[in-house]
């Protein structure tokens, strides 16, 4: 595994548990060699999550739009710094250059970010792992929904079971570096095949 895609808020939450986490898992990738590709940011969880990776030995490739780079967010002590013109331009190149994904705590782009790399697994469009660094549970509403999606069918068991879930950082790297998936198709559900009760 060469690089990490990384997903975390550009603020710092509520606990200093998740800079503490964010700090953790940098550096935990850097001591191993693995690459981060994040947001670019110099904010937030972002920012401590690049610095510690930094700091490790390791690199770190941030993807940012240009407006961004203009509003004065973007990290400027990088490995590398790459400018783009749209966030969809920006997610589809920070998944290019990964080997997984994993979400730290952050917010809505957070969460619409990591549920996207996880439809495209369901899809298979890429067999990469994606996991959550649910860090003092904060990721714990997230699963009892999916578990609900999984129950109610609208997501199958063996999908689900493709996300990797962990609340150590050295432990969820070493998950990563370990899982391999393969093709599994979704079911397409023919409203031919529906009957009625």
């Amino acid at each position: 595994m060469r690089r990490i895609c990384v997903y975390s808020g550009s603020s710092f939450g509520a606990s200093p548990d998740y800079a503490a986490a964010a700090r953790a898992f940098g550096t935990a990738c850097g001591r191993r060699g693995i690459g981060i590709v994040y947001g670019g940011g110099s904010v937030g969880l972002m920012g401590i999550l690049a610095d510690a990776a930094l700091a490790a030995g390791g690199s770190v490739i941030g993807v940012i739009p240009r407006t961004m780079i203009a509003e004065e967010r973007a990290h400027l002590g990088l490995t590398e710094l790459i400018p783009v013109d749209s966030m969809h331009e920006r997610k589809q190149r920070m998944a290019d250059l990964s080997d997984a994904f994993v979400a730290l705590p952050g917010g809505i782009g957070t969460l619409e970010e990591v549920t996207e790399v996880f439809t495209w697994l369901q899809l298979g469009l890429h067999l990469k792992p994606v996991g959550l660094f649910n860090v003092n549970g904060f990721y714990d509403r997230l699963i009892e929904f999916l578990d609900h999606l999984r129950d109610e069918q609208f997501l199958t068991p063996t999908h689900h079971a493709m996300l990797t879930v962990g609340s150590d950082a050295e432990l969820l790297v070493e998950q990563l570096m370990s899982t391999r998936h393969t093709l599994v198709p979704k079911p397409i559900h023919r409203t031919s095949e529906l009957r009625e009760n």
